[in-house]
């Protein structure tokens, strides 16, 4: 079933409920505090705060990747030594999407690997997929036959064969690894990875939080399973570390802390310009090197291009829950939006009087917009999530896919990551007075 053919489907169950009064705000109005119905938990999936570590001298703490894990890594005299299997990972990219991909060390995107400038690294890569693959280092300067090109710098890695890679790593900064063997098929499926190579002597100010993302993009189809890699144009399932909103862990920050989230960019075609509220931040790094201080400009908004990382690093300075996506609107979607007809503005008050003499409960949608889809109890396909977002503390998020929030708190130790945000009394926008309006001279017919 494609997304026009559930477009119709949907129609015959819902249609133009949608259309409802837009309320005037104004920026202080009573505060509202959300209720256990009107504000259940952002999704069934129940988040632990990370613990922040150090990892390298001067004090620089580990990263953390949310939803992932960090490579282990076991000694052999001066060499690290670590293990990356290549195999299709069972994957749940939010709560009643799930479907088969490929990734290393039962995840997508892979275990995040995380050394030291200066590292001597021995990385086993074991085959378990049905084809042959490499490993690439993507950005790290390597001996040629360590680059994992297939045909060119080494031979593939036969099914059930194990390859190591053994060199050191001289560039601090924020790489990737993925395949270099199919590479339409296996990094549209999920094999992706960070490299991040801490400096022996820390750069630029100590930050408090450390944060890497993988950006990435699928195609599947409503009410199918499988991802298709050959997809080049339509994608309709965005992610953050292979999770779409409401199942992207949060990035919890204290007040006051200065933070640094590495965003790589993997996708099979599309740049993503990540957007954060709340903050201003500047790009310290790319994964060609550091970017000298005088260099480094502010903004809000970080265009991530397909095949490159993204350092950027900010100091929080208002609390709340901070909303931090991807600005192509349809890439906070969920598998519908694309290819469906306009219906924007057509009056379809005869059709739907025609067609409830067959079918009593027909009402036509999308004549007003496609907000209210996601909250709306129509029946779906199994195993898909056309148009969802998640529930939040006023009501529905309707943004889901490449969508997540950053969460600064006061107190940032004793923060619950699954909860939200309190806000002082009089700080939220709500319903204007009249009699107010009337005073500011606003008149609203």
């Amino acid at each position: 079933m494609d997304r026009r053919a559930f477009l119709q489907l949907g129609s015959v169950a819902v249609g133009t409920a949608l259309l409802a009064k837009v309320p005037v705000v104004h920026a202080q109005h009573k505060h509202h505090h959300p209720t256990t119905q009107d504000a259940p938990n952002q999704s069934p999936t129940q988040f632990v705060a990370p613990p922040t570590r150090v990892v390298a001298p001067g004090g620089q703490i580990g990263v953390h990747t949310p939803n992932g894990k960090t490579l282990a890594w076991k000694k052999a005299g001066n060499v690290k030594v670590g293990h990356l299997i290549a195999e299709v990972v069972d994957h749940e990219f939010a709560p009643g999407l799930r479907g088969p991909c490929w990734g290393y060390n039962g995840s997508t995107p892979g275990p995040t690997i995380e050394v030291i400038e200066g590292d001597r690294l021995r990385l086993y890569v074991t085959n378990r997929l049905l084809e042959p693959t490499t490993v690439h280092w993507h950005g790290i300067i390597l001996p040629n036959g360590m680059d994992g090109v297939s045909g060119l710098t080494q031979k593939p890695i036969m099914p059930g064969e194990t390859f190591v890679y053994e060199f050191s790593v001289q560039e601090p900064g924020t790489y990737m690894y993925h395949p270099h063997f199919d590479e339409m098929t296996q990094i549209a499926l999920g094999m992706t990875g960070m490299f991040i190579v801490h400096p022996k002597r820390p750069r630029g100010p100590q930050v408090d939080r450390d944060y890497a993302l993988m950006t990435h993009e699928w195609r599947i189809d409503v009410g199918s399973k499988r991802p298709n890699p050959n997809e080049m144009t339509d994608f309709n399932v965005l992610t953050f570390n292979s999770k779409a909103f409401p199942g992207t862990e949060p990035l919890l920050v204290g007040r006051g802390e200065r933070v640094r989230i590495r965003l790589g960019n993997l996708s099979p075609m599309e740049h993503h310009p990540i957007h954060i509220h709340g903050v201003h931040f500047k790009i310290t790094a790319t994964d060609g090197g550091y970017i000298p201080e005088s260099a480094q400009w502010p903004e809000n908004t970080v265009l991530v291009p397909v095949g490159s990382t993204r350092t950027i690093e900010f100091v929080a300075k208002e609390a709340g829950d901070w909303a931090m996506h991807c600005h192509m609107t349809h890439h906070v979607m969920m598998q519908m939006g694309h290819n469906i007809p306009n219906m924007v503005g057509v009056n379809t008050h005869r059709l739907d009087e025609r067609m409830r003499r067959i079918l009593p409960n027909y009402m036509s949608m999308g004549t007003a917009g496609m907000g209210g889809m996601g909250e709306m109890d129509m029946p779906v396909p199994q195993n898909s999530l056309p148009m969802r977002g998640g529930p939040g503390p006023f009501s529905y998020i309707e943004m889901g896919g490449m969508f997540t929030v950053v969460k600064v708190r006061d107190n940032v130790k004793s923060a619950d990551i699954n909860g939200w945000y309190q806000h002082p009394s009089n700080t939220v926008a709500g319903l204007a007075d009249r009699v107010a309006m009337r005073a500011d001279g606003i008149d609203v017919l």
